[in-house]
């Protein structure tokens, strides 16, 4: 069973347009009707909001929503001109399905009583679980299933506290609340992001009455058409980075997309595969190969990023790398510290697949220094953005070396010359070797683990400890 305070159950509660007030951090509780907040006391008056200022709320959503500005933005300037604007809310809530790897979708609260509150939480599926069983008892779930555009409940009135929280609601001194859907043309949806779902909420005596809920139903439509397009654009973001990499998935939304655009560009190239994968593959069941594969992938992603480098391509069980240099130098230091923390990974990984009975490995790499050139390559309608050029394959070569040798790591002659001298003596040569396609022999080096280390250098035995 999940623990209802945890992020994940909290997320669901604001899915399930149910926004629990209280202070996550804190524990300080909302006060009641009446009492002194963080905040001067809200003062309840009657809407009277005429056709000039809801157009002009309007407009200033439409300008926010050109101008680019994020979910929080929209929605907490949006709550606030409606508040200066007379219509009495306590707080809002926008929820947004994604397209995401991990997280189901987002939402996002805004409240005006000085209560802290994360003004976004992202969160899992709600598919199953006892996140499945709050958002049935959800007054969103509600609209998703019979089709409504919204459901009212005047809880200060006596209407029926019949979806979840909204007794909590009540005790905290809300006297209404207002959930709104706005959903998507068949056209208009990606992935399970089909509509924005927003609840409202007011401390008002007798809770909004005729103009405030016309005022909403006017409004938030312009609302929740910004909420879409900020969303979409984080979309794009998301996806272009874990699919492309964050470098090159910038550099796609900059505007760098027209076929044979690249640049010529110094990296360290980092190549590295799984020891005996072919074996593992054929000796394990169909359904075993592409969690090895993300178990493995997400140690030496996490170690290449967390050094600075950026993740181009994974091939099969291979994963093709580039750190950028800025000082050859110190390039070459990011891939060894990254080396030395997949090493690291490796190990734990390893003793917690044994312990669970499923089939282990460990990681060959490449490094090499050379010119490369980076932007997108392909077709009309196929393009890559990646690297390419001599030097791409030699590093492919590099580590195809390994087992040839018997050794996890090798490096090229280049990568050990960009390091400063006094490091270079930590490195052995294996020997020269004619690799597949490269014209001239190469001269390979390992590290030599009984090497003294120096200042700045990175200690890689500690991950073989």
């Amino acid at each position: 069973m999940s623990n209802p305070n945890s992020p994940t159950s909290r997320a669901t509660d604001i899915k399930s347009a149910s926004w629990s007030l209280e202070t996550r951090n804190s524990g300080e509780q909302v006060p009641p009707l009446g009492k002194e907040t963080g905040k001067k006391r809200q003062s309840f008056q009657n809407c009277t909001m005429d056709d000039a200022t809801l157009e002009t709320i309007s407009q200033s959503v439409v300008r926010q929503g050109l101008a680019g500005a994020g979910e929080n933005e929209l929605l907490s300037t949006f709550g606030e001109r409606c508040e200066r604007a007379g219509l009495a809310l306590c707080s809002a809530v926008a929820v947004i399905d994604t397209l995401h790897p991990i997280w189901e979708g987002r939402a996002f609260c805004w409240r005006n009583d000085g209560v802290q509150e994360e003004p976004m939480i992202e969160y899992g599926s709600t598919s199953t679980g006892e996140e499945a069983e709050r958002w049935r008892r959800s007054a969103f779930y509600h609209l998703h299933t019979t089709g409504d555009e919204e459901v009212r409940r005047n809880i200060g009135a006596g209407d029926p506290a019949d979806f979840i929280l909204l007794d909590e609601l009540a005790a905290q001194g809300h006297t209404d609340y207002l959930a709104l859907v706005h959903r998507f043309a068949a056209d208009g949806v990606i992935g399970e992001m089909d509509c924005v779902y927003t609840h409202w909420t007011t401390r008002k005596p007798g809770g909004f009455d005729a103009a405030d809920c016309a005022a909403l139903r006017r409004l938030v439509p312009m609302l929740a058409l910004a909420l879409k397009a900020a969303s979409l654009a984080r979309i794009a973001g998301t996806l272009a980075e874990i699919y492309l990499g964050k470098d090159a998935g910038q550099q796609v939304l900059s505007g760098r997309i027209s076929r044979g655009v690249s640049e010529r560009i110094s990296a360290v190239l980092w190549f590295s595969d799984l020891c005996g994968f072919t074996t593992i593959a054929d000796n394990s069941s169909p359904d075993e190969i592409i969690p090895l594969l993300n178990d493995y992938a997400e140690i030496v992603i996490a170690a290449v990023h967390e050094a600075g480098g950026d993740v181009l391509k994974l091939i099969g069980d291979g994963t093709l790398a580039i750190f950028k240099i800025g000082e050859r130098a110190g390039a070459c230091r990011a891939a060894l510290r990254a080396e030395a923390q997949m090493k690291k990974g490796v190990k734990a990984l390893n003793a917690r697949r044994l312990a669970e009975g499923r089939p282990v490995t460990t990681l060959r790499l490449g490094l090499h220094i050379g010119e490369v050139f980076y932007g997108n390559i392909g077709s009309d309608d196929r393009l890559d953005f990646t690297v390419v050029g001599p030097a791409v394959n030699e590093v492919s070569r590099i580590v195809s070396m390994c087992r040839s040798v018997d050794r996890e790591l090798l490096v090229s002659q280049e990568f050990v010359a960009g390091l400063p001298e006094e490091e270079r003596a930590r490195f052995v040569s294996v020997g020269r070797f004619a690799l597949r396609g490269v014209r001239r022999p190469q001269e390979l080096f390992t590290l030599d683990p009984d090497a003294p280390l120096t200042a700045g250098s990175v200690d890689v035995r500690q991950a073989n400890d």
